[in-house]
């Protein structure tokens, strides 16, 4: 498999990184943007909108809107600080956010874990098909469905 080495975060160097990767893109480091990260990372599996805006509405009682939510994740996607898993409608955080890398997904359909996983060759080939076919600004996203080792 083509693989490509990245530093992977978790915590509060997560949040630290992610924090880097937005303000070098021109962002700001809000407190709501740190709060939807904070939440977002502490997901095992992908993450609503909706999940997210649960937890951060709890955790400052009061309401936070799930499309307010819904535009700092494409902020998020966009600053390569997330992944987005098409099929689920739902969110991971990238742990090693200064990496840039497609999103390649095996998702199970019994417990809803997606696993992220690096395959260069296996995204170079589908860029190059797509470049084949006149495509630009390509981004692959690539979901495998099945059943998880765990629960198979």
């Amino acid at each position: 498999m083509g693989k490509h080495e990245h530093h992977e975060h978790h915590g509060e160097s997560l949040a630290d990184a992610a924090r880097h990767n937005l303000e070098a893109a021109g962002e700001k480091w809000t407190d709501t943007r740190a709060a939807i990260f904070e939440a977002l990372s502490g997901f095992s599996r992908p993450a609503s909108a909706y999940d997210i805006a649960e937890l951060v509405s709890a955790a400052r009682g009061k309401r936070v809107a799930p499309n307010s939510v819904y535009r700092i994740l494409d902020l998020f996607v966009t600053t390569n600080l997330a992944m987005r898993v098409e099929s689920a409608n739902a969110y991971l955080a990238n742990s090693h956010p200064g990496c840039e890398h497609d999103c390649i997904f095996l998702v199970c359909d019994t417990c809803g874990e997606a696993t992220h996983i690096d395959d260069d060759s296996l995204s170079s080939k589908v860029r190059a098909v797509a470049r084949e076919q006149g495509f630009k600004s390509i981004r692959p996203v690539i979901e495998v469905r099945g059943i998880c080792q765990k629960c198979g």
